[in-house]
């Protein structure tokens, strides 16, 4: 197994990078739908809450 220099491995990763088509789009779409769920689940449980006073 040969060792590659931290260098070329990062140049290697940026051309690969810059070959991938959607994903950008991708990651934006993961992002926004996982702080949505958390919005949500953050508004249906507040609602839950008591108060015992």
């Amino acid at each position: 197994m040969e060792h590659t220099p931290a260098a070329a491995w990062l140049a290697e990763a940026a051309s690969a990078a810059d070959q991938q088509g959607a994903g950008n789009l991708l990651r934006v779409v993961l992002i926004v739908m996982v702080l949505g769920c958390v919005l949500t689940a953050w508004f249906l449980l507040r609602g839950y809450k008591r108060k015992d006073d």
